[in-house]
């Protein structure tokens, strides 16, 4: 069953987004309890704990035991969580190629100038 927002569907990633920024929001790690009212406290406290869980997963928060429970911190920002994302497309995907060459003649120029530089500097850095 996916959460609702007011009645509005939330778009796939949107939540995880929500709790990233929460997370980035508190600078120190919280508990489950403290991003759940954070996020307006409309969410069952186990649909929290299923997305810190999945964010876990994905190497975006680290967790550790305080207590009884753990506490959560973000690894990832929301730039790292939406690049995660596209990661994850492209290696459902069984040509990659295909896929990446797609995506790069998809891009207005000036996206494209920014991916051939970062590129660049990735290739120096290799060196």
């Amino acid at each position: 069953m996916r959460e609702r927002d007011g009645g509005r569907r939330r778009a796939q990633g949107e939540l995880e987004a929500q709790v990233v920024a929460a997370l980035r929001e508190a600078g120190e790690p919280v508990g489950t309890a403290w991003v759940q009212e954070r996020l307006g406290g409309s969410l069952a406290y186990t649909t929290v704990i299923t997305i810190l869980t999945r964010l876990l997963a994905k190497g975006v928060v680290t967790r550790e035991k305080a207590g009884r429970s753990f506490v959560w911190t973000p690894v990832a920002d929301e730039a790292g969580l939406a690049a995660l994302r596209m990661r994850k497309v492209l290696d459902g995907e069984s040509d990659r190629e295909a896929v990446l060459a797609r995506f790069v003649t998809g891009l207005p120029p000036r996206d494209e100038q920014v991916l051939r530089e970062l590129l660049e500097h990735a290739g120096e850095s290799e060196e």
